[in-house]
């Protein structure tokens, strides 16, 4: 039985743990071959060690222009062109407004709005016909959420280019879309900046509102990437896929 991603070639950054680490599993799962990037080289050794032949592992930072050409030039060199770029990295900070100086906003853009947008920008000349691009937004640009103002807003940014670049693109083949993750249960959860006695606290009221009672798993993010990067989806454009256990209906 053909699987959904059969000879194609993703790249998949921020994939080491995570979200990232889910979509990279059922990417190759489902017969994809994937460069993997991210900061955590040993755990990209490992996961290029159990999958020799479908995964290229390349460390570096997305916000470090020279890293995302390294990456380019290995995946290249190694698959020819890509199929999917999935602009994964993320960083998220709980900063009150009255603290969001400068340097707060610009931590989190620079990975979540110009890290997503120049990897995308920068495999642009390698993704073949029939490509697509994953961004990965927040269910969090559709409601407020306290201390969130500044990775709320860099995560919009990219939900406003991903419409964009879907009729910017369309004529080269490539289709842009997104997955707007809910609350997943993920190691990014931990390292919001908050107290551990106040993330329970959190957890506990946003599970409130969640219809099946819990976080989301991040298989459940990697199921709407696969989705999307298939062919069952080559008529979707510009649209963002919220996967939220029902958080922003209620």
């Amino acid at each position: 039985m053909a699987k959904l991603l059969d000879g194609k070639v993703a790249v998949v950054t921020g994939g080491s743990s995570g979200i990232g680490a889910s979509i990279v599993e059922r990417y190759l799962a489902e017969g994809a071959k994937v460069a993997v990037f991210a900061r955590s080289a040993g755990a990209l050794q490992d996961l290029a060690a159990r999958n020799p032949d479908q995964v290229l592992a390349v460390p570096g930072d997305v916000t470090v222009r020279a890293d995302l050409e390294r990456l380019v030039a290995a995946t290249v060199e190694r698959f020819g062109g890509v199929d999917v770029v999935v602009p994964n990295a993320g960083v998220a900070k709980v900063v009150s407004f009255a603290d969001s100086d400068e340097q707060a906003i610009d931590e989190q853009f620079s990975v979540n709005f110009v890290g997503a947008l120049q990897t995308a920008r920068l495999f642009l000349p390698h993704v073949r016909r029939g490509g697509s691009i994953i961004f990965v937004t927040t269910f969090l640009v559709q409601v407020g959420f306290p201390g969130l103002a500044i990775y709320s807003a860099s995560k919009a940014a990219l939900t406003s280019a991903t419409k964009t670049l879907a009729a910017e693109l369309a004529p080269q083949g490539i289709r842009v879309n997104a997955v707007a993750p809910g609350p997943i249960a993920t190691p990014i959860w931990s390292k919001v900046g908050l107290p551990e006695d106040v993330l329970g606290q959190v957890a506990t009221t946003v599970t409130a509102r969640l219809f099946p009672g819990a976080f989301g798993a991040p298989e459940s993010i990697a199921d709407a990437a696969l989705f999307l990067a298939s062919d069952q989806a080559k008529n979707i454009y510009g649209q963002e896929l919220v996967v939220d256990g029902g958080y922003t209906v209620g």
